[in-house]
């Protein structure tokens, strides 16, 4: 099998081409990727050492495409994933990634009749619906209940059912409109696809900033000794979000490129789900055990622009159908990342500290 990952040298590209390749050695995998996010040009050595072959390209550029070998099938990978981008009002680098890139990557994969597996986001959900869902205030979470005013949403968590009605940041629009684009392109030229959902993906060789990355960015700051604030919603970090470790990713796209034939066309929310989520102040505390460090969370009552009170992915559909499902909880992240940390501190200080 040949496999194309776009953004192929960024966090999520780059673990899933070095996890397939070590699955299945006799694989070609090529990692396709711009290198523009500081960070990725770490990867470049891992990709190699792992017989993975980097093109220097850039999926906003038909042209690049003209020049890459046919395959068997796309991961698109790529993206400008931060929720803040474009809302300064210069979103053309935004738009021109996430979208018109998505469909440079589609065109491509209908060339040569490939199969096309997308990683989409959680933030194509309203922002307004999910402020105004029920919740209850626990001593350190938000809790979602089951009695709600809209449906696809329970204590379970979001559903792909959920209204779409509303605004939802630039960034999560433009993923939309790329699920709408594939689902024409399945529709009508049959290309064979599947949409995943993803929730907060995190992991080793994550480089996390404050509007990306959040997890990484929070266990570096206790390792680094840094100084981090809860922002909004009072400040009292009961803000809440599932997280989805990439190794748990990765056992999914393995599942689908197998047997894309069983879910093509579908849409499939994919999360860390109720089982493996955190309130900013519960990984606080997980930080504190895990690293031996305590450093000071200054607090910040007013909301930021697109943040959300809790986000929690319902995986009752993609477990029906794949039979897959989340095995690594909180705790077991945060010790990961932090070993991460550890074997790679002089490389990792710069970008994270």
């Amino acid at each position: 099998m040949k496999i194309l990952i776009t953004g192929g040298a960024g966090f999520v590209g780059a673990s899933l081409a070095i996890s397939l390749k070590q699955n299945y050695p006799q694989y070609q995998i090529f990692a396709l990727d711009n290198l523009k996010r500081r960070g990725s040009e770490l990867s470049l050595a891992r990709l190699k050492a792992a017989g993975i072959e980097f093109l220097h390209g850039d999926i906003r550029n038909k042209e690049d495409f003209d020049a890459l070998p046919a395959v068997d099938t796309v991961i698109e990978a790529s993206a400008e994933p931060s929720v803040l981008a474009g809302l300064d009002g210069t979103p053309d680098y935004l738009i021109n990634t996430n979208l018109f890139g998505t469909v440079n990557c589609l065109n491509y994969t209908l060339k040569h009749k490939a199969n096309f597996i997308f990683l989409s986001t959680s933030r194509v959900y309203p922002i307004k619906t999910i402020e105004t869902l029920n919740f209850e205030e626990a001593d350190t979470r938000f809790v979602l209940t089951d009695d709600q005013p809209v449906p696809g949403v329970s204590s379970k968590g979001i559903a792909e059912d959920f209204p779409l009605t509303g605004a939802r940041s630039l960034y999560g629009t433009t993923k939309l409109a790329s699920e709408l684009l594939i689902q024409e392109y399945n529709e009508f030229y049959g290309l064979k696809t599947v949409i995943n959902r993803c929730g907060v993906i995190t992991g080793p060789w994550q480089m996390g900033k404050v509007d990306q990355g959040v997890m990484v960015l929070w266990i570096a700051k206790h390792f680094f000794e840094q100084q981090l604030a809860y922002i909004g919603y009072g400040g009292t970090g009961k803000q809440t979000r599932d997280m989805l470790h990439i190794a748990d990713l990765y056992r999914l796209i393995d599942w689908e490129l197998h047997h894309l034939d069983k879910v093509d066309g579908q849409i499939l929310n994919a999360g860390g789900g109720v089982e493996s989520s955190a309130s900013l102040q519960e990984l606080t505390k997980i930080c504190q055990e895990v690293t031996g460090k305590t450093i000071p969370i200054s607090q910040v009552a007013e909301n930021r622009a697109a943040d959300i009170r809790l986000y929690i992915t319902d995986n009752t559909n993609v477990t029906n159908l794949t039979g897959w499902k989340p095995e690594l909880g909180i705790r077991e992240i945060v010790t990961d990342i932090h070993e991460w940390l550890k074997e790679n501190r002089a490389a990792l200080e710069p970008i994270l500290k």
